[in-house]
């Protein structure tokens, strides 16, 4: 038998003993990794199991904490110097005093305020966002950019790689030409970004003159916001920032300016310092960032601390609804205990998948006494945690795994009356327009429903 007729019979035998050997190899790098139980065991099952198809998945989605990136991007969480000293660190994130602040309820109050601030920017524009959409509204966001930029203001726009994939279109060569620039926050290429293209930047804000900042949950979009109401507009919510809670946003997006700016050399910029607010009902706000980049997961720890301290009242809005045991148990035992705890999800999120794989535990929450209201006029996008009238947190990040646990986020938390009070109106409102979550016994549900309910929790640790 010459050579290649001995490859070709031993092949078949030598592919699944490779294969398996690559999930041994896999199995013993994922069981030295700090993950939750129910997503380690998932992984498992998926790797040793059905090998073709769990190994190629852990390889490009299976990252989530990596060395390598902490040490290339610069801390986030620190607490800058300036000359008041309003700026101190806290066990999870970094508190400013003297921060004015600007809700913007709907989608037609966040494109006037984010268009009036581009006009009105005379230095510099720094925008990063997850999704710019190729719609009217993208288009007219990046126009804007373009004027300012050919007007000789600096602009730097960061989108993610897979939340904004394939925006190399005219009208984004158009603020090229004009002197803007465009970065990528990590690209998922071919054998370049194995165990990477899970970890995606879902943080959202944009900074002018590095003295005033949008934050919240809005993409740049029509489905966000724009210039009239739509009635098919998401529900959603952002605030202007202006103070010195600004230096700690400028100096996240230079971090992952710099970041995705590695191989050009490009350093990250010094921050300017930021003056306090001297006017009326000034704002304490703490910035928080959580993400493959950040030690732990400080933002999962903020909100399952304040949860289980809560006394009176926990609230939360999030537009998906996957959390881990802890959070769940944190939830029903203070439900049990007394307090009042609500949840508001849309009725229909825009991922069925995660849809269902929230049903169980909202039964779980219902039955503990948790009231779960089901929003019923479109899709709600926004994220707010609400306890005890004292504290208010609003960002980029969903009450779901991934954004707890594995994506880039955003989020402030607010400690002053006039915050909380516009957020838990701007919560109320949300509220006339649901219905009470309603209980449908597993074996009274159709066979197929029931199994896709199953699945889907199966593989919710991977979603």
């Amino acid at each position: 038998m010459d050579l290649s007729s001995y490859v070709v019979a031993i092949w078949p035998y030598l592919g699944t003993y490779l294969g398996f050997g690559l999930a041994f190899v896999l199995i013993a790098r994922l069981m030295r990794e700090k993950r939750r139980p129910s997503a380690t065991v998932a992984w498992l099952l998926v790797i040793w199991f059905v090998p073709p198809l769990g190994v190629p998945l852990y390889l490009i989605f299976g990252g989530r904490k990596i060395s390598r990136l902490t040490r290339n991007k610069s801390p986030l969480n620190i607490a800058l110097p300036n000359e008041t000293g309003t700026i101190s660190s806290s066990a999870f994130g970094v508190i400013s005093k003297g921060n004015l602040t600007e809700m913007q309820p709907t989608g037609v109050h966040a494109f006037k305020s984010l268009i009036r601030e581009i006009r009105a920017a005379k230095e510099s524009i720094e925008i990063t966002t997850f999704i710019l959409s190729h719609d009217t509204i993208g288009r007219n966001v990046v126009k804007e950019l373009s004027r300012r930029a050919r007007a000789g203001v600096e602009v730097r726009l960061l989108l993610d790689a897979v939340g904004s994939f394939g925006m190399k279109t005219l009208y984004m060569l158009e603020l090229a030409k004009a002197g803007g620039r465009i970065e990528r926050f990590m690209p998922v290429l071919p054998f370049l970004s194995l165990g990477r293209a899970n970890l995606r930047n879902h943080r959202k804000l944009a900074i002018f003159d590095r003295k005033r900042v949008i934050i919240g949950g809005r993409n740049i979009g029509k489905e966000y916001m724009g210039p009239i109401h739509s009635p098919k507009r998401w529900r959603d919510l952002s605030l202007l920032i202006e103070g010195p809670a600004v230096m700690q946003l400028s100096a996240i997006f230079e971090a992952d300016w710099a970041f995705a700016c590695r191989k050009k050399g490009e350093v990250q910029r010094p921050i300017k310092s930021v003056p306090e607010f001297q006017g009326s009902e000034p704002s304490t706000v703490e910035i928080m960032v959580s993400g493959p980049d950040t030690r732990g997961d400080p933002l999962y720890e903020k909100i399952l601390s304040i949860i289980q301290e809560a006394e009176k009242s926990v609230t939360i809005v999030t537009p998906y609804f996957i959390p881990d045991e802890v959070l769940q148990r944190s939830l029903m035992v203070k439900a049990r205990s007394g307090k009042s705890v609500r949840l508001l999800i849309p009725r229909r999120s825009n991922h069925p998948i995660t849809d269902l794989a929230r049903n169980d535990f909202l039964r779980e929450l219902s039955e503990a006494g948790v009231e779960v209201l089901l929003f019923n006029d479109g899709m709600m996008h926004g994220k707010v945690v609400l306890v005890d009238e004292d504290i208010a947190m609003t960002g980029s990040a969903n009450i779901d795994l991934r954004s707890l646990f594995v994506n880039y986020e955003l989020a402030a938390f607010f400690y002053s009356q006039k915050e909380i009070g516009e957020i838990t109106s701007w919560v109320d409102e949300l509220c006339q327009s649901t219905e009470p979550f309603t209980d449908t016994d597993e074996n009274e549900q159709p066979l197929l429903k029931s199994i896709a309910e199953d699945l889907s929790r199966l593989i919710a640790p991977l979603l």
